[in-house]
């Protein structure tokens, strides 16, 4: 029987098989791991804890912590007394976080060490009834320990009051991160997002008994659903160190599978293109022959025996290797939540490593399309087919529109702007985009980034700043000329990659300030004008400045999901854009 509550995959999987991993972290040098039977004992007992703090049903509870196994044991225990998780990001200001205290009306919140605790408390001076539990030991702080004692005599009849949660009730409260605005929370229930796991299961090659490595935020809702899906699986899956460690921890387990952001396989590719330029001799050639066969690949083609042959030798002798960087064992990786770039998934795939990218939107639960590991069902420069149960529709100005079980159930507090994103049942997801002949989706731009120059063109930043990433001495770009007679650009360079130029051409470099190095821009400028030649002459980028500092999370210039705070930027560089555009007279269209 298919599960109606989220819950129910823990309950089945504990009966089921109840001996078998199901998550795994690493502490003092040594991977630990939870059985999906002791993980449903530790989530029982945190419930009945929960019950004894008087949380009780529709009363939300938040999660500040990085991934670990008592993240997902925590859920559990929330949802199975109908109560309202609301994970927080972790790097989120303390403005942001009180906004989502206030807004959600939080009772209990699980913190995962000191640093957060500091952060919650902040929040909570002027709130003393909010209830602060840590994963961590922590002096004069309730530990999570301490509470689940709470519990301990608690005799109520979990069972009963499971039965009474319907698969329609809210499970979950997310507050979108957002480019722009504050923050809205978007309500999602337990069907909607079991109806993501049910459509998504069938597409990845997963097996009862596999490993996946997690190291995506899970209070970012792709990862999440994904764990769902894994537990849903039986997948045994193991939380990474750090995003420094993931390299190790890959070649430590020797996963099936994970799930990834394109920064981060474009920081893969980044690093093995480094290795391979700083080889020497007949093995330097090679690895450039090998790229360039890759780079050729035709997903789904046959191109001929000579390519072909080409392309084994490649695999065997330099792809080969790349495999065994991601522990060797990669059935495919899912990538969402911003674009990727067309030539990193072909060279990818090229390398025997199966790139699913897919789109949604927390909103949608996430997922709406995704490319498949079967190459008859993947176009590269897409997002792939629509789920099975999802319906796509776009509008007369390009927008995508969105119906099925995975729609939200709306935002928490805001009816009106529910309305106003939900029309006879479908869901605005302000992306523009195209349906092509097959009913593969293509993504164009999110309708609120795309602009006018002053000569009416409509400019689209996003496929232009995937193009030019292509550059690997280009770390970060924002395309700006809203109103303006030509397109600019913001451009974090790529530290370590310029400076390896630098050196290899025997140019000099004094100081830090590579910004304003003139080697440096006349480099940028070339990458610049070989990227442009992608674009009408009116899209094409004619002046740029350089940035020394990287835009981080932490800076407030990213979001989690690392995607660029168009309007953060903007605002926090706005001297140096109009300095771009005191160039504008002197400029041919």
């Amino acid at each position: 029987m298919a599960p109606q509550r989220l819950f129910d995959i823990l309950d089945f999987q504990a009966k089921n098989q109840g001996q078998q991993d199901c998550l795994g972290n690493k502490s003092s040098n040594k991977w630990n791991t939870y059985s999906y039977q002791v993980v449903q004992q530790k989530a029982n007992e945190l419930s009945l804890a929960l019950l004894s703090a008087n949380i009780n049903k529709t009363d939300k509870a938040a999660i500040i912590a990085q991934s670990h196994p008592l993240w997902n044991i925590t859920d559990f225990a929330i949802q199975q007394i109908g109560a309202v998780s609301v994970p927080i990001y972790p790097t989120i200001t303390v403005e942001e976080m009180k906004y989502i205290f206030e807004d959600a009306q939080i009772k209990i919140v699980f913190v995962g060490d000191k640093m957060l605790y500091n952060k919650v408390k902040e929040v909570t001076l002027n709130q003393p009834w909010i209830r602060i539990i840590s994963f961590e030991a922590i002096e004069n702080v309730e530990s999570l320990s301490e509470f689940l004692k709470h519990g301990k005599s608690n005799t109520t009849d979990l069972s009963a009051i499971k039965s009474q949660i319907d698969t329609n009730d809210l499970v979950t409260l997310i507050y979108t991160s957002g480019t722009t605005g504050k923050p809205k929370g978007v309500m999602l229930s337990h069907a909607n997002l079991l109806s993501n796991v049910t459509a998504c299961s069938p597409l990845l090659p997963l097996q009862n008994g596999d490993t996946t490595l997690s190291f995506l935020p899970l209070s970012h809702v792709f990862e999440r659903m994904l764990i769902y899906l894994y537990m849903n699986a039986g997948v045994t899956i193991f939380y990474a160190e750090s995003l420094d460690k993931i390299g190790d921890n890959l070649k430590e387990l020797k996963p099936d599978f994970f799930t990834c952001v394109p920064r981060l396989l474009e920081k893969v590719y980044d690093k093995i293109y480094a290795k391979g330029k700083a080889l020497t001799g007949i093995k330097k050639k090679l690895f450039f022959w090998s790229l360039k066969v890759g780079f050729d690949f035709q997903l789904g083609q046959n191109q001929g025996f000579v390519y072909n042959l080409k392309l084994a030798i490649a695999r065997k002798l330099v792809f080969s290797k790349w495999q065994e960087g991601l522990g060797g064992n990669i059935k495919g990786i899912v990538s969402g939540s911003a674009p990727l770039q067309s030539r990193l998934a072909t060279i990818f795939w090229a390398a025997g490593i199966p790139i699913m990218e897919g789109y949604g939107l927390t909103e949608t639960s996430p997922v709406i399309s995704v490319n498949h590991c079967d190459p008859k069902k993947t176009k590269i420069g897409t997002v792939g087919p629509l789920l099975s149960n999802v319906e796509v529709k776009i509008a007369t100005d390009g927008e995508i529109l969105v119906k099925g079980p995975n729609v939200m159930l709306g935002y928490f507090n805001k009816p009106e702007a529910t309305a106003e994103t939900i029309i006879d049942g479908w869901f605005h997801t302000g992306d523009i985009g195209e349906l092509d002949e097959d009913q593969f989706l293509k993504i164009t731009d999110r309708k609120k980034n795309q602009f006018k120059t002053s000569g009416g063109k409509y400019i689209y930043p996003s496929i232009m700043e995937n193009t030019f990433k292509a550059s690997i001495y280009i770390e970060q770009i924002m395309i700006t000329g809203e109103a303006k007679r030509f397109p600019g650009a913001l451009i974090v360079p790529n530290r370590d990659n310029v400076l390896k130029y630098l050196t290899s051409n025997n140019l000099s470099f004094k100081g830090e300030n590579i910004a304003e190095n003139q080697e440096v821009i006349n480099l940028i400028q070339r990458e610049i004008d070989k990227y442009n030649t992608s674009f009408a002459k009116y899209a094409t980028v004619k002046q740029f400045k350089l940035l020394n500092n990287e835009w981080t999370i932490e800076g407030g210039e990213l979001t989690p999901t690392l995607k660029n705070k168009r309007k953060v930027i903007q605002e926090k560089y706005k001297e140096v854009i109009e300095q771009m555009y005191a160039y504008e007279g002197r400029i041919a269209e």
